[in-house]
């Protein structure tokens, strides 16, 4: 049986683009908590989620006006939900509002006090915009937050914002590709 550093050397070799040490499943930090939807009255709920389908078949299908719409009414149904305002963000963004989407998802990780699938998806959200807006410091924040619970998207941005992990990760791939082919 691999000790846990085997395992981090293999994750390295296997995943160079991954920072050392990172094996996804044995951060016991890492949360993997559903949201809680159990407290809503059940055929509220049932329509804001099926509001919610819609708008998310109207976003795919290119009508985001229509997603707005959708998600809007899904919140008027259910306002105290964080799903409805994570949706209309990333339908706001699409729109380019990207002042909109913030505020929804910052409603969103306050309404789902930060934990969960939904405040999962607002902290990558929100970190992409700010990464998009050049605010560095705090996109990296959102993906460690976003990583912490459970996002391996938001895991793999921080190891490209992390130069230092790029330049390991590169040495290694160099390294492993000089032991493969020695003639090189």
């Amino acid at each position: 049986m691999a000790t846990p550093n085997d395992q981090a050397v293999l994750q390295t070799i296997f995943n160079p683009t991954t920072p050392f040490g990172d094996i996804p499943g044995l951060d016991d930090n890492e949360e993997q908590v559903q949201d809680n939807d159990k407290d809503f009255d059940s055929e509220r709920l049932a329509n804001a989620k099926e509001l919610e389908r819609q708008g998310v078949l109207a976003a795919e299908s290119g009508d985001v006006t229509t997603a707005i719409e959708k998600f809007s009414q899904a919140i008027q149904t259910l306002p105290e939900r964080a799903s409805g305002y994570n949706n209309r963000a990333q339908a706001l963004r699409l729109q380019g509002d990207t002042a909109g989407a913030i505020q929804d998802l910052n409603r969103a990780l306050d309404l789902s006090a930060e934990m969960g699938h939904t405040a999962c998806q607002a902290f990558v959200q929100r970190g992409l915009i700010y990464r998009l807006q050049d605010q560095e410091e705090a996109a990296r924040k959102d993906f460690a937050r976003g990583a912490q619970l459970g996002s391996e998207f938001a895991r793999h941005q921080l190891v490209l914002m992390n130069p230092y992990a790029a330049l390991c990760n590169r040495m290694l791939t160099s390294m492993i590709l000089k032991l493969r082919n020695p003639d090189m």
